[in-house]
């Protein structure tokens, strides 16, 4: 077997450390991510758990490897919608492990209907612009999904929190289909405290691309911006990175330059308790069967 290590694929970047690659490399197959290496998940016409993990030479149901690591099977876990960086494996090891927490997290990209991606209205503490979701009910995308359980969640909510919210999003207002068919219930999802920035047409402005090139053009389209963290994206990023008054105020003049559009299609679904309540108390959610082959 090839090695299998993020390294050698590609997908070791941490946009938490190396802000101008985010939102970094997704998966782009069903893996499960372990330690610092992101193993085949091969695809079964049935739940998740029953899918095989390949590794070295040998294939084994993913429940099943789980149980022999020490940790939950995908029944206990809870689906995360990435939309941004959580979908690169080297971003999520780095917010798992830096908590001293086992990194065990199977990740499958899932169609999505009803989520469009753009960009969050504020400036993230690593200084880049991350990407948020919004309502559109005409998309379809490809999102990686992660199965984390409740401490994985926890260290990836310090991470989110206070600018990102999360909320739980229902599988018939917003299809979730699996590689295997499986139509998931439900899955929790981040939005931006902040909404969502307005591209020069007035329409949300496309998120989770190239991060040198939207930071250009947001230098480019305003003077005040220029001045605070310019010249260039490299600047940018070093100098908002570094200081959260400047950050503050780049997030202020987004606001004065009136390129924040208030999306509120989410608010329904937030959860706003998940900080205070025992994430033992939450209910993991996609738990529906697939059609029998």
């Amino acid at each position: 077997m090839k090695d299998r290590s993020l390294e050698a694929l590609g997908l070791d970047g941490v946009p938490a450390r190396q802000p101008l690659i985010y939102p970094g490399l997704p998966t782009t197959e069903p893996s499960l991510l372990v330690g610092d290496e992101l193993l085949p998940l091969h695809v079964r016409p049935l739940r998740l758990g029953d899918w095989y993990v390949e590794e070295q030479a040998q294939q084994q149901r993913l429940d099943e490897v789980l149980f022999d690591r020490g940790q939950v099977g995908t029944g206990h876990r809870h689906p995360v919608i990435a939309v941004g960086s959580n979908a690169s494996p080297g971003q999520v090891s780095h917010k798992i492990a830096r908590r001293g927490i086992p990194v065990t997290v199977p990740m499958v990209p899932v169609r999505v209907g009803g989520i469009g991606i753009g960009c969050s209205g504020h400036i993230s503490p690593a200084g880049y612009v991350a990407a948020t979701p919004y309502a559109d009910r005409d998309a379809q995308t490809v999102l990686v999904v992660s199965w984390l359980d409740a401490t994985q969640l926890t260290a990836v909510d310090d991470t989110e929190f206070p600018n990102n919210r999360r909320a739980i999003l229902p599988g018939d207002e917003f299809p979730m289909t699996m590689p295997s068919g499986e139509r998931l219930g439900g899955a929790y999802i981040y939005l931006s405290a902040y909404g969502v920035l307005a591209g020069p047409d007035g329409t949300p402005r496309p998120g989770g691309g190239d991060q040198s090139a939207l930071l250009a053009a947001l230098l480019d389209a305003s003077p005040r911006l220029h001045r605070l963290l310019g010249p260039d994206p490299a600047a940018w990023v070093r100098k908002a990175g570094a200081d959260r008054a400047l950050r503050e105020r780049g997030t202020q003049i987004f606001g004065e330059e009136s390129w924040v559009l208030p999306k509120t299609d989410f608010l329904p679904y937030l959860d706003d308790d998940a900080e205070l309540r025992p994430y033992d108390d939450l209910p993991p959610l996609g738990d529906s069967l697939p059609p029998t082959p």
